[in-house]
C-alpha cells in the first residue's frame, strides 16, 4: 500500500499510480507507437456496426467506496436515516445514467457493513469499530434491496487481507480477530495484514465470504487488487517462519506467495458456488500483470510495480484457468500516457480468448480538473469506444461513486448523448446458466387518456432458476420489423409486469414486444406481442 489513509482499498490505486511508474524510464518511441484499432470493415452489416457502437448487452457499473468514508457514508457517525438518504442519492443517480450493477464495499479492514458473527461493525459507520448502527439498521441488506428495486445487480466488495488500516489511528474493537489470533498477521508499513501463507487464514477468509453469500441475496463477490501489500522501499514482508512451515514444495518464497493467493482464489470460488451457484465471483486487479521488460509476454508498459512481482497475484492465470467469473483490470491511464498506455493495456488484456467476462475499470475521478493527471470527458468516451470496437470487452466499471455523482465536466450529459444513449442488459454468464425463461403471457394494451397502458403475466416455469426476474419492453413503429436485437428499440427494462408508455405519439401506430429475462440475464428467445392502432 502506498498511502494507507489516502487510497481506497486498492480501487483507488490510480491515486498512487504515479508512484508505481515514475521509477522507470519512459517507453522508447518505437514502443509507444500503439497499433491502431482496426477500423470497422465495410463488410460489416448495418446491424453489426450499430451493435458495436451501442451494444445491447454490456455491464455498466460503479464502485461505492466505504473505506475512510470516501463515497458512503460521507462521514462517521451519521444516523441510519441520513445514511439511507445518501445511498439513495447515489443509486438514483446511477439509475438515471444506465448503470445496471453496483459494487459496494462491505469489508474494508476486517470489519463489516453487515450483521456478522465473524467481524465487528465497521468504524466508518459509527466512528467506533464494533458499534452497531442505530435502529437495527443493516447497511448491506439495505443496499441489496435498493439496488434490486432498480433492477441493478449488487456485488459485495471485500478487501481480503487488510486487517487494520493504520496501527496507530484505526479503531479496533476488543473482539477483532487481530486480538484473538495475533499470530495470523504481519505488520507492513503502518498496516496490519493477514498472512495468506497460513492455511487457517485462507479458511477464515473463505468463512467470511461464505457468511455473506449465505445470509444475503447478493449477485456477486468482488475482490479488489490488494492481496500481498504494495512494495514499500526498504521493508520486507516478515513471513520466513510461515514459508518454512508451509512451503508445500515451493522452491522460492515468491512462488510460494503466488501459490498462496492462487489457492485462496480457487478456495473462495468453490465456497461461493457450493453455497449459491448463481453468485458471481470477480476480481479487479492492477491492470499491469508484468511489464514487457520483465517478461516477453507482459504488456508494453513501464510500471514500477506489477501484480505478479509485487502483489504476488498471477492475474493472467486466474482468468485463463476460469477460476473467476470476471476480471476487471483497473485501466486507469489515458490513451496518451507514456508509461502505461490505455491502448497497450486493452490490447494486452484482449489478445487471448477467455471463457470468462472481461470488464474495464475506468478512472472517472480523473475527470476532476483539480486532479493533476486529469483528462477530458472525451477521453472517457474514447476509452469506452475502444473497448467496444475491440469486441472482447463485456462492460465497464467506474471508480468511483462520488466522482460519478459530482458529475465532473458534466460528463453525465456527454455519456447520455453518446455511449449510454440506449439502455443495456447485463451480459449473460452462460457457464453458470444458459437456460432462458419462457416468454411472458397475456400481453395486453389499451389507450387511456392518450397514453398506452401495457400489462402482461409472468411465464410458467419448472424451477425457480428458470423464472422471470425482469422484463424487456421493446417498441416499434408500424412499418418496422420486430426484432429484439437492438438496444435502440428498448423502451424499458423493469421488474414490474405493467408499463405506461408516456412517450408514445398520438398520431403513430405502435407495436410492442415483451421478453422475459432470468436472474443470470438469459432472455427468452420468443416474445409476447401486441399492437396499437
Amino acid at each position: 500500500m502506498i498511502v494507507q489513509l489516502k487510497i481506497s482499498l486498492g480501487l483507488a490505486i490510480a491515486f498512487a499510480c504515479t508512484s508505481f511508474i515514475t521509477g522507470g524510464n519512459k517507453l522508447n518511441e518505437s514502443t509507444l507507437k500503439v497499433k491502431p484499432l482496426e477500423m470497422v470493415k465495410n463488410s460489416l452489416t448495418p446491424e453489426e456496426i450499430f451493435n458495436k457502437k451501442h451494444p445491447k448487452r454490456e455491464l455498466r457499473s460503479a464502485w461505492i467506496t466505504t473505506f475512510t468514508n470516501l463515497d458512503w457514508p460521507s462521514s462517521k457517525g451519521l444516523t441510519s436515516l441520513e445514511q439511507k438518504k445518501e445511498f439513495l442519492t447515489i443509486v438514483n443517480d446511477f439509475q438515471k445514467n444506465s448503470i445496471n450493477a453496483v459494487i459496494g464495499q462491505i469489508r474494508a479492514s476486517s470489519d463489516a457493513f453487515y450483521k456478522s458473527k465473524l467481524s465487528p461493525w465497521s468504524e466508518w459507520l459509527s466512528g467506533q469499530q464494533g458499534q452497531a448502527p442505530d435502529g437495527n439498521f443493516d447497511p448491506l441488506q439495505f443496499m441489496v434491496d435498493e439496488c434490486h428495486k432498480r433492477n441493478m445487480e449488487f456485488h459485495a466488495w471485500f478487501n481480503p487481507f487488510r486487517a487494520v488500516s493504520h496501527v496507530k489511528f484505526s479503531s479496533i474493537s476488543e473482539d477483532h480477530i487481530s486480538r484473538k489470533k495475533p499470530e495470523w498477521f504481519f505488520k507492513y508499513g503502518n498496516t496490519l495484514y493477514y498472512n495468506p501463507g497460513i492455511p487457517e487464514v485462507r479458511k477464515y477468509i473463505c468463512d467470511i465470504v461464505k457468511e455473506v453469500v449465505k445470509n444475503y441475496d447478493i449477485d456477486g463477490v468482488h475482490f479488489d487488487d490488494y492481496f500481498y501489500p504494495y512494495t514499500i522501499k526498504g521493508e520486507k514482508i516478515p513471513d520466513d517462519k510461515q514459508f518454512k512451515l508451509y512451503s508445500r514444495g515451493c522452491e522460492t518464497k515468491e512462488n510460494w506467495r503466488r501459490d498462496n493467493i492462487n489457492l485462496l482464489i480457487q478456495e473462495v470460488a468453490q465456497v461461493i458456488k457450493r453455497e449459491k451457484r448463481h453468485v458471481k465471483f470477480g476480481i479487479s486487479p492492477l491492470a499491469i500483470w508484468r511489464n514487457h521488460k520483465q517478461d516477453p509476454t507482459g504488456s508494453f508498459t513501464n510500471s514500477g510495480q506489477s501484480s505478479y512481482d509485487n502483489l504476488y497475484c498471477d492475474t493472467k492465470l486466474w482468468i485463463e484457468e476460469s477460476w473467476v467469473d470476471y476480471m476487471a483490470p483497473q485501466l486507469y491511464w489515458s490513451t496518451s500516457n507514456e508509461f502505461a498506455n490505455y491502448n497497450h493495456l486493452i490490447n494486452w488484456w484482449t489478445k487471448n480468448e477467455y471463457n470468462r467476462h472481461l470488464y474495464v475499470g475506468h478512472a472517472i475521478y480523473k475527470l476532476n480538473t483539480k486532479n493533476r493527471h486529469s483528462f477530458g470527458k472525451e477521453e472517457l468516451v474514447k476509452q469506452v469506444n475502444i473497448s467496444r470496437q475491440n469486441g472482447k470487452v463485456n462492460g465497464n466499471i467506474y471508480f468511483r461513486a462520488k466522482a460519478f455523482v459530482n458529475n465532473h465536466q458534466n460528463f453525465q450529459k456527454t455519456i447520455g448523448e453518446s455511449i449510454y444513449k440506449y439502455p443495456s442488459l447485463v451480459p449473460a454468464m452462460t457457464w453458470i446458466d444458459s437456460i432462458a425463461p419462457s416468454k411472458p403471457v397475456k400481453l395486453k394494451a389499451k389507450i387511456n387518456e392518450g397514453k398506452v397502458h401495457l400489462s402482461w403475466k409472468a411465464p410458467k416455469y419448472n424451477s425457480c432458476n428458470d423464472s422471470a426476474a425482469y422484463y424487456v419492453v421493446y417498441r416499434f413503429e408500424e412499418n418496422e420489423t420486430i426484432t429484439t436485437k437492438f438496444s435502440s428499440k428498448i423502451l424499458s427494462i423493469q421488474k414490474n409486469n405493467q408499463l405506461i408508455d408516456t412517450t408514445a405519439s398520438a398520431d403513430k401506430n405502435y407495436k410492442y414486444a415483451v421478453t422475459s429475462v432470468d436472474r443470470l440475464h438469459n432472455e427468452s428467445e420468443k416474445f409476447a406481442f401486441t399492437k396499437i392502432q
